[in-house]
């Protein structure tokens, strides 16, 4: 049974994080937080570490060292099915939507590992298109109807800690905006979302707060009402 979030600290808290593929040393002490209702964003070039900071998380890199707590327990050494279990879902920046498997196949596909999930009818009423085309197969969506599915996938989890990587790559502005609103909107049904983006004008849309990574560690922590005063140091950050 997953515990109980102790009131006051964070969902997820994530201390001296350092990760490796083979010899390569990705993460350099990573340290930031997630409270319960946030949307978060980790921000930094290609390279920087953001997404081998969410496979971490997840347990999808196997030599890692330090503490990331959820709910007030240590995973850094659980599985990923047992994490995922836990209530943390991770939408990868590749989708990985199944071609073969209908739309609302591919829906269907996780379990429900928590009770609070949307409902397939619900996520069709947030993503009209995947109503449209319940029926077609992964194959035959665009970018921003597989992006939509992924993100629908695993709202049906019911998982409370939704991790996004890169959401928005190589979507049309009209589609970036469509998500956008969609983070908004599942934020207000008591979501917690940490975002990776190098799209600091998008995320601005979004978040509560901000994490700049560089180098596999966090260079700066920006709030939300701090990012105009901080602009000039984000483009140098993320080299715009």
């Amino acid at each position: 049974m997953a515990t109980t979030n102790v009131q006051g600290a964070p969902l997820l808290d994530v201390r001296d994080l350092h990760a490796h593929y083979g010899e390569s040393h990705i993460l350099h002490g990573m340290e930031f937080n997630v409270r319960q209702g946030e949307v978060v964003t980790l921000l930094g070039r290609n390279g920087a570490g953001k997404t081998t900071t969410l496979k971490s998380i997840i347990g999808l890199v196997g030599k890692r060292t330090g503490t990331v707590t959820f709910e007030g327990e240590n995973i850094i050494d659980r599985a990923p099915h047992t994490i995922a279990r836990r209530g943390i879902a991770f939408c990868p920046e590749e989708r990985a939507i199944f071609a073969a498997l209908s739309v609302e196949e591919n829906l269907m596909l996780p379990p429900v590992v928590k009770p609070g999930g949307m409902s397939v009818e619900e996520i069709y009423t947030m993503f009209p298109n995947l109503k449209e085309r319940r029926r077609s197969q992964g194959t035959k969506l665009s970018g921003g109807e597989q992006q939509m599915l992924a993100i629908g996938r695993i709202l049906r989890t019911g998982a409370n800690l939704l991790m996004l990587d890169e959401p928005t790559e190589g979507l049309a502005p009209v589609i970036i905006d469509r998500i956008g609103e969609t983070i908004r909107e599942i934020k207000a049904r008591g979501f917690t979302v940490l975002l990776v983006e190098q799209n600091f004008r998008f995320a601005s849309t979004v978040a509560d707060r901000h994490y700049v990574v560089e180098n596999g560690r966090v260079v700066d922590a920006i709030a939300a009402d701090e990012l105009e005063a901080k602009t000039e140091d984000l483009k140098r950050y993320l080299g715009v």
